[in-house]
C-alpha cells in the first residue's frame, strides 16, 4: 500500500465510521418506504448524523481546522488557512429511493487550493483518494483517467435538466451523484464529467482526484461556491468537450 499522510489517514477512517449509520439506515429505508411520514425527514437525519460524526472524528487531532459543509455551511475555527469541505451524502435522491448510488465525499482545502480528495462509496464499498502530487487511488491501487481521444467513443456524465436533449449526440449518463461521477472519470470508467451551478462540496474531492488521476478540470476559483460550472475530462478530450459545450 502506498503511504498516505495522517490528514487523509484521518479523512479514510472518518468516513468508514460514518458509513456504518449510512448503510445501517439505507437498510432501514425499506420499512419507510410505506409508512405516512414517508423516508424523507428520515434521509436528512441520516444526513445531518453522518456530517456530525465525520466533523466530530475530523475534528479529534486537527481540532482547529475549519469546515465547509453540505448541511451546516461555514464552521470558522481558529485555522482558517485549512478548511475540511463535506458532503456527507452526495446522491441524497437515489438514497431515498433505495437506489445504491450515493457517496460520502470529503476534501481538504489548504489556503484555497484543494489538496486531499477522498470519496467513499459505503454500499459497493469502493474507496477512491488523491492528495496533491502523490496519485491517485481506488480500493488502495493506482488508478488513471482514461486515453480516449474521439468523442464518439466516450461516456460522460451530467445531473442538468435536460442535458440529453441539448447534446443527443453524446454518450451521456445522469447517475445523481456528481461525487460518483468525478471519482468514475478519475479511475477511467467515464471519460468525462460537465454540470452548471453546482455546490463546492459536490466536487471538491472529485477535483484532485481526477487531476492526480492525470485529467484535467477547469478552475472552479473563478466561481461562487454554490454556482460552479465544472468541467472534467482526461486530457486527450477536454479541449473538444470543453468546444461542445462552448454555449451550455
Amino acid at each position: 500500500m502506498n503511504s498516505i499522510s495522517p490528514n487523509l489517514n484521518l479523512m479514510i477512517k472518518a468516513s468508514e465510521k460514518a458509513s456504518k449509520v449510512i448503510i445501517r439506515d439505507f437498510g432501514e429505508l425499506e420499512n419507510l418506504q410505506v409508512s405516512k411520514k414517508g423516508p424523507k425527514d428520515f434521509v436528512t437525519k441520516t444526513d445531518k448524523r453522518v456530517e456530525k460524526i465525520l466533523i466530530e472524528e475530523l475534528s479529534k487531532s486537527k481540532k482547529n481546522y475549519s469546515f465547509i459543509t453540505e448541511e451546516t455551511g461555514k464552521i470558522l475555527n481558529k485555522n482558517r488557512d485549512f478548511f475540511w469541505i463535506i458532503d456527507p451524502i452526495d446522491g441524497t435522491t437515489n438514497f431515498l429511493h433505495g437506489v445504491p448510488h450515493f457517496a460520502i465525499s470529503v476534501a481538504l482545502q489548504k489556503e484555497g487550493e484543494i489538496v486531499t480528495g477522498l470519496i467513499y462509496d459505503p454500499i459497493k464499498n469502493e474507496i477512491f483518494y488523491a492528495e496533491k502530487n502523490n496519485g491517485t487511488f481506488y480500493n488502495n491501487n493506482r488508478v488513471r483517467v482514461s486515453n480516449k481521444l474521439d468523442l464518439e467513443e466516450c461516456l460522460f456524465a451530467s445531473n442538468n435538466e435536460g442535458v440529453k436533449l441539448i447534446f443527443p449526440e453524446l454518450n451521456l449518463r445522469s447517475t445523481g451523484c456528481a461525487a460518483l461521477d468525478m471519482a468514475y472519470v478519475g479511475c477511467g470508467r467515464l471519460d468525462g464529467y460537465f454540470h452548471n451551478k453546482i455546490n463546492l462540496w459536490d466536487i471538491a474531492a472529485g477535483k484532485i482526484i481526477i487531476e492526480e488521476a492525470g485529467g484535467k478540470v477547469n478552475d472552479i476559483t473563478k466561481f461562487k461556491m454554490n454556482e460552479i460550472d465544472i468541467r472534467a475530462g482526461n486530457p486527450n478530450i477536454f479541449d473538444k468537450m470543453l468546444k461542445k459545450l462552448d454555449n451550455f
